[in-house]
């Protein structure tokens, strides 16, 4: 099958994993796979925008900025109808972004199949953590756009819900979370070093609302047994403040910030960690790093919302707290410091959760394929029947 992926990710950071790993794995099936996205993702550093976007962000007024990203939709549909036009592929799959038209324009054009993933309602996100002017023109766009899809591709039922709301029919919408590369976490790192400090660890950007700022806070009041430390792993805007944070209540010692690291020292840190932690997500992603943490069998503790029990069940796979409640969230932390058998059989079942869901890159490569099968077939029979 010949797929042409169209994308405008131009951020080296959870986005890009997600695009390389859908990649590999459609490639790895045996099916050709032509990328059509921004020229500078390439050349993007791990954890970093394009520079020059960044900077034309932070110089001109944020209308300005969503004018250009509006207008953008124009190069981007010539580049993927070119692209289309010499592939003559039998679909086109693409990650919608914000004022992203270009899969739907070329697949109403050329009569292509069109499979869209979506990973969030990007238009009221961006508006809640950024600056976002268009807001209106923005949701409008994002909602034509999932009605334009052949079939689209949300990350959790929560956020299919939304879709439905917003016009597109049940049947055209599945389901397809996050996944996992099992090669990244085979069996022999299943099972961490004893230790007599337990390791709470984080991994990801680190940004404001993730909660970590409770996490330092609460560290600092904990005087029980065993020592706790907290390793982080990643960097982001919030990074500063919470090693301030950690210098002013005393514990700095207690909380280590790895930084920027490489996609192939994860699996190896991640190990290291005792319990893992997701301290707040909003409610309708499918975080990756929960995947890394049930594929490395880490005891998980994260909020006991919707989307995440898509994933995790309660004292099987993860200790899920109440959202928002800290309290409550440490109260997990430590049951599990002082539980090393909860901690054991909470990972083990994560893990085996990964196998017996197939929640990998593989997995995702082979519904998407039967997806994309299935459309085709749809599309032969109607030519047949065309007068």
């Amino acid at each position: 099958m010949k797929i042409l992926y169209s994308h405008r990710i131009g951020s080296r950071d959870g986005q890009g994993v997600h695009l390389e790993a859908m990649v590999a794995a459609l490639r790895a099936a045996g099916h050709t796979v032509q990328v059509v996205g921004p020229a500078s993702f390439a050349d993007t550093a791990l954890g970093q925008d394009n520079r020059v976007v960044t900077l034309l962000r932070q110089m001109l007024p944020s209308w300005v900025g969503e004018l250009a990203e509006l207008a953008y939709v124009v190069p981007s549909t010539l580049r993927l109808s070119r692209a289309a036009a010499e592939l003559k592929p039998d679909i086109i799959y693409e990650r919608a972004n914000l004022f992203h038209l270009a899969g739907a324009w070329v697949s109403a054009r050329r009569g292509i199949p069109l499979l869209l993933e979506v990973n969030a309602p990007l238009a009221e996100e961006r508006a809640r953590f950024g600056q976002l002017k268009l807001r209106r023109i923005a949701g409008a766009i994002e909602r034509l756009a999932w009605r334009r899809a052949t079939r689209v591709l949300p990350v959790t039922d929560v956020l299919a819900q939304r879709i439905a709301e917003a016009g597109v029919p049940q049947s055209r919408i599945s389901v397809v979370p996050n996944g996992i590369d099992l090669a990244d976490f085979p069996k022999a790192l299943s099972q961490g070093p004893s230790r007599e400090e337990v390791v709470l660890g984080f991994v990801g950007f680190v940004r404001g609302w993730h909660g970590l700022d409770h996490v330092i806070r609460s560290l600092a009041q904990y005087s029980g047994k065993p020592k706790l430390t907290l390793q982080i792993v990643g960097d982001g805007p919030a990074r500063g403040e919470l090693e301030q944070l950690a210098r002013e209540l005393g514990v700095i010692s207690q909380v280590q910030f790895t930084g920027l690291t490489h996609r192939q020292h994860i699996p190896e840190l991640v190990r290291r960690f005792d319990i893992a932690l997701q301290p707040a997500a909003v409610p309708y992603a499918s975080p990756l790093k929960v995947f890394e943490y049930m594929a490395a069998a880490r005891a998980i503790v994260a909020p006991d919302q919707p989307n995440l029990r898509e994933i995790l069940e309660h004292d099987r796979t993860a200790l899920l707290f109440q959202p928002g409640d800290v309290n409550d969230m440490w109260s997990a932390v430590v049951r599990l410091a002082q539980d090393p058998g909860l901690r054991q059989r909470l990972g083990e079942a994560a893990r085996a959760e990964v196998f017996s869901r197939d929640l990998t890159w593989e997995g995702n490569a082979r519904r998407v394929l039967s997806l994309a099968s299935a459309l085709r077939g749809q599309a032969s029979v109607s030519m047949r029947q065309a007068p």
